[in-house]
């Protein structure tokens, strides 16, 4: 059973940057939308920032401008980068893969990963 290992997540200074990674552990077919979410103590988890298989991207309101999803179609890869980082961008971070088929015969179906944790402090 493949899984969805997220990197990059720990302690930044307000107005730093971290950039999140997310890769499956193993060899995948294709994944049709990849994309970050995050879930702050006592919220409910939010969409941060989508991009699907042709590149076309999505962010919430309080990304844009700071941060950038970008996705390595070959690997199977997303990435955050987050610049200008607030506190109140302190979360967990959660990768979602939409529709990932393991092989070329496979349904798609929806996988999450276990989540990096981002705290902004000074």
């Amino acid at each position: 059973q493949v899984q969805l290992v997220e990197s990059g997540g720990g302690l930044v200074q307000p107005g730093g940057s971290l950039r999140l990674s997310c890769a499956p552990s193993g060899r995948i077919f294709s994944i049709r939308a990849m994309a970050w979410y995050r879930q702050a103590p006592g919220k409910q988890r939010e969409l941060v920032a989508s991009i699907t298989s042709d590149g076309s991207t999505n962010y919430d309101k309080s990304a844009k401008g700071r941060f950038t999803i970008s996705r390595d179609n070959a690997n199977n890869t997303v990435s955050l980068q987050m610049n200008s980082l607030k506190p109140e961008d302190t979360a967990v971070y959660y990768c979602k893969a939409v529709g990932l088929r393991l092989w070329s015969y496979s349904y798609g179906m929806d996988y999450w990963g276990k989540g990096t944790p981002v705290t902004v402090s000074s």
